[in-house]
C-alpha cells in the first residue's frame, strides 16, 4: 500500500521498510534495524513531494545524521544507496546483499532524491522544479526541519553533509542554508559539524581550464590537440566571468546581499515554514544568458577532449563508456520497477529515472555559477570540510598556510591508497582511484576515508 498524498496527510509520511528479497545477514535482522521510506510534501510549492530513504545506524543512535545528494544534476541518491555507500547492493538477480563497507555502519544516513524530480520525488506542476540553489537549498532546508521535528531523538546529533559530482553546488549552499538558519533561529536548531564533497563542481571557471592539463597528463590527448583545445580556454574564462559578474554579486545564494524579489506565501498565510521571508533569486534574462553562453562554451573543452579520446567512460578513464550515463544502471531501475518493491516502499505506480533529463536541462543556468565563495565564511564559523577526488585531479590552490601543510600518506590494508592535506578545518583527500563514482568502485577505501 502506498502513502496517503491527499491534502490532510501530514507533510512527512514515512513507512518502516522490511525487504523481502535481503540476502545474507548483518548481524542484526532487519526487523530490529530502522530502515524507513518517505515523502515530504514541500512548503511553497504547488505540489511537490521529496522522497527519501533513511537507515539508523547498525553501531548507534548517537552516531551522526548524515545526509548523501548525488549530483547530476538529476540524478537520483538511490544511485548511492544501492551501488555506493549504502547498506545494500542489487545483486544480477535483483535481490538485495549487505554492504559491509555502508555508511550506516557509523552513521544515521539518509539517501534524499532532489531536486522535485529527480528519482521518485515528483509534482504535478512545472512550476515546482528548480533552477537555481536557492530554491534547492530552501527545499533541502525544510526537509531537514520535517525529519528533525519526526526524529527528535537525532536533533542532538552531529550533523554532516555529503554528496559528489555536481553535489559540489549543492552542499556549499545547502550548508550555508542551514547556518543561517542557525543563525536567525529559525525552527530547529540543526548541529552542522562538516561537509564533504566527493569530485564536485564547485568553481567551474576554474576546473574547465585544468581539463587539458589533466587530459595530456593522463595522455588522455596529444600535445597538438592541447594547443588546438586550449584555443577555446579564453572564450570559457569570459564567458563565466560575465556569468560571474551576475551571479557573485549581490545576489548570491551564499551572500546576504539586498532582496531582488522576496518569496510570495503560498495559499497557506500563515504558514512560517523557512523559507516564507528570505530572496527568491531567479536568473533574469541577462544573467540568464551570460550562464547559458559560458555553460556551452565551457563545455566545448569537455566536448573537444572526449571527440579526440573517443568512448572514453569520463567518469573513470581506464573503462569506455557504456550507455548515455557511461555506466549500467539498469539492475536499479529494473530493482525499483518491481511491484513487491514499489508496495515495500510505497511510491505506488511512480516511474523510476536514473537521472533526469528534465532536471538537468532545467539547473542549466546553475551550472557556471561559483559556489567556492560562500565556503570561507564557514569555515571560519567553524564548519570542517573535506574535499576529496581522484587521483591527479586538478584542484583549486587555497591558502599559504594550507599550501604548506604537510601531505601525508593513508594507508587500507597496508597498502598507500591515496594522500592527506590538511591544515585547521580544511581537508584535502587524493584517491590513487580515477573515478567520480569512487564508493563504487572502491568502497572500503572510500569508508575508510
Amino acid at each position: 500500500m502506498g502513502f496517503d498524498h491527499g491534502e490532510v496527510a501530514p507533510r512527512m509520511v514515512e513507512k518502516r521498510l522490511n525487504f523481502p528479497f535481503l540476502e545474507g545477514s548483518s548481524g542484526s535482522s532487519v526487523q530490529d534495524l530502522g530502515h524507513r521510506a518517505g515523502y515530504f510534501k514541500l512548503a511553497h510549492t504547488v505540489d511537490a513531494r521529496m522522497f527519501y530513504f533513511f537507515f539508523e545506524s547498525r553501531g548507534s543512535k548517537k552516531d551522526p545524521v548524515v545526509i548523501w545528494l548525488t549530483g547530476g544534476p538529476g540524478c537520483s541518491s538511490q544511485l548511492a544507496l544501492f551501488y555506493e555507500n549504502g547498506p545494500f547492493h542489487i545483486t544480477d538477480n535483483l535481490t538485495l546483499s549487505w554492504n559491509d563497507y555502508g555508511w550506516d555502519q557509523a552513521s544515521n544516513i539518509l539517501f534524499v532524491d532532489q531536486p522535485t524530480g529527480t528519482g521518485f520525488s515528483y509534482s504535478s506542476s512545472e512550476s515546482d522544479i528548480r533552477h537555481t540553489e536557492e530554491g534547492v537549498s530552501n527545499d533541502l532546508y525544510d526537509f531537514m526541519q520535517a525529519f528533525f521535528k519526526k526524529h527528535p531523538e537525532f536533533v542532538r546529533n552531529d550533523f554532516f553533509i555529503t554528496g559528489e559530482s555536481y553535489a559540489g553546488h549543492y552542499i556549499p549552499a545547502f550548508a550555508a542554508r542551514v547556518q543561517k538558519g542557525n543563525k536567525a533561529k529559525e525552527g530547529v536548531h540543526i548541529n552542522l559539524k562538516g561537509f564533504a564533497i566527493g569530485n564536485g563542481l564547485t568553481d567551474p571557471a576554474i576546473q574547465y581550464k585544468a581539463y587539458t592539463d589533466y587530459a595530456l597528463t593522463m595522455k588522455i590527448i596529444g600535445k597538438s590537440d592541447y594547443d588546438s583545445i586550449n584555443e577555446l580556454i579564453p572564450d570559457c574564462e569570459e564567458s563565466a566571468k560575465s556569468c560571474g559578474n551576475y551571479s557573485n554579486s549581490s545576489l548570491h545564494p551564499l551572500s546576504s546581499g539586498v532582496s531582488v524579489k522576496s518569496v510570495k506565501k503560498e495559499d497557506n498565510k500563515n504558514d512560517n515554514s523557512s523559507t516564507s521571508n528570505i530572496s527568491c533569486i531567479m536568473p533574469g534574462p541577462a544573467g540568464g544568458v551570460a550562464c547559458d553562453t559560458a555553460y556551452y562554451s565551457c563545455n566545448q573543452i569537455f566536448q573537444s577532449i572526449i571527440n579526440v579520446a573517443g568512448n572514453i567512460n569520463y567518469y573513470d578513464i581506464r573503462k569506455q563508456c557504456e550507455g548515455s550515463l557511461c555506466y549500467d544502471f539498469s539492475n536499479l531501475e529494473n530493482f525499483m520497477g518491481l511491484k513487491s518493491v514499489k508496495e515495500a516502499i510505497g511510491v505506488g505506480d511512480m516511474e523510476f529515472v536514473s537521472c533526469s533529463s528534465e532536471v538537468y536541462n532545467a539547473m542549466q543556468r546553475d551550472w557556471m555559477r561559483d559556489m567556492e565563495v560562500g565556503i570561507p565564511a564557514l569555515l571560519e564559523d567553524g564548519i570542517k570540510m573535506l574535499i576529496y577526488a581522484g587521483n591527479m585531479i586538478s584542484y583549486a590552490t587555497g591558502s599559504k598556510d594550507f599550501e604548506a601543510s604537510p601531505t601525508v600518506p593513508y594507508l587500507v590494508d597496508g597498502k598507500e591508497a591515496g594522500q592527506l592535506k590538511y591544515h585547521g578545518r580544511l581537508a584535502f583527500s587524493r584517491s590513487t582511484m580515477l573515478v567520480t563514482w569512487f564508493p563504487w568502485i572502491s568502497p572500503k577505501l572510500h569508508y575508510r576515508c
